[in-house]
């Protein structure tokens, strides 16, 4: 099976006519909803081949190969995008309007256009169509609201880990997050840490919250009194990576032993710590900047302006 990858890694089988050869590395031109577009055809694992089947994922037809005079159009398609993209942003600061453009974007067969942008509120561009329309003539005009999580997965980069952004290499839909997985998972609540290009929370933040769950369940819960081979004291943070407790001491001194090397207890034990720790029964000890008060928490969580799928 041969397939492309179209806008948000979505793999399509191609639709082949009989007699055309097609290559893995292949550049071609498909026909989609939007119009003729190019893509990289590749080779589909046979893995991945049979859940294309169950999942009977509808075909699009093969157009052509691109030839060589199908890459010089191209690149002057580019060039018309990166002069389209100019002319519309004149055009947006003239009209004063509160929207963010992104991407002007050609169809191969140039019938159609789209502009790309992103928004705090509803953006009322009737003004900016009309004009619109006198500089990109006999040519359909689409304007597309989108959200800031789109946003990157569509200009692409590179993350902390130093791999490309998730969202523009496999992943396909954005799941919930919420800043009590960074919690749970002890990450320190700085911006530069648990948020990604886009502003909102890392993607990755869900792939190991489970795993952590699942191994805090088998620990010793933060706030138990436990008995160690140092004497009784209480368990203030848990290191899920190490399966390591950290227990504090009536003398105040905190210190580290294996999980199965302690012994919880039913008797109270007056020892203080640090609320913060306390509150959450699967957190590792929380690792704050100076300036974590100055933080707001609720601007890394999704919104209405995340994403919109609109792409």
């Amino acid at each position: 099976m041969i397939a492309v990858k179209l806008i948000k890694n979505k793999q399509v089988p191609l639709e082949i006519p009989e007699g055309i050869e097609v290559n893995h590395g292949d550049m071609v031109i498909v026909l989609t909803e939007k119009g003729e577009e190019t893509a990289k055809a590749y080779k589909v694992p046979p893995q991945v081949e049979s859940i294309i089947k169950k999942k009977k994922v509808p075909s699009i037809p093969l157009v052509r190969v691109m030839t060589k005079e199908d890459m010089e159009l191209n690149k002057q398609i580019e060039q018309m995008e990166e002069k389209g993209y100019k002319d519309c942003l004149e055009l947006v600061k003239q009209h004063n309007l509160q929207m963010n453009l992104i991407q002007c974007k050609y169809t191969f067969d140039m019938k159609k256009v789209t502009f790309y942008y992103t928004a705090p509120e509803r953006v009322d561009f009737r003004n900016l169509l009309k004009d619109l329309t006198k500089v990109f003539k006999h040519i359909r005009i689409d304007l597309k609201h989108i959200g800031v999580r789109d946003e990157t997965s569509l200009c692409c980069g590179n993350g902390l880990c130093g791999r490309p952004f998730c969202c523009c290499s496999f992943k396909r839909q954005f799941d919930s997050i919420n800043i009590k997985l960074a919690h749970d998972q002890g990450m320190p609540i700085t911006a530069s840490k648990i948020s990604g290009t886009c502003g909102r929370l890392l993607c990755c933040l869900n792939y190991e919250y489970k795993n952590y769950i699942e191994t805090a369940k088998e620990m010793v819960p933060i706030g138990s009194g436990v008995m160690t081979t140092e004497g009784v004291g209480r368990v203030c943070a848990l290191n899920i990576l190490t399966n390591h407790l950290s227990v504090k001491f009536p003398d105040g001194k905190i210190k580290d032993f294996p999980n199965n090397e302690v012994e919880m207890i039913d008797t109270d034990v007056n020892i203080e710590i640090d609320a913060n720790i306390s509150g959450s029964r699967y957190s590792n000890m929380i690792q704050e900047d100076d300036d974590t008060d100055k933080i707001d928490i609720k601007q890394f969580e999704d919104d209405k302006n995340s994403s919109t799928g609109n792409i």
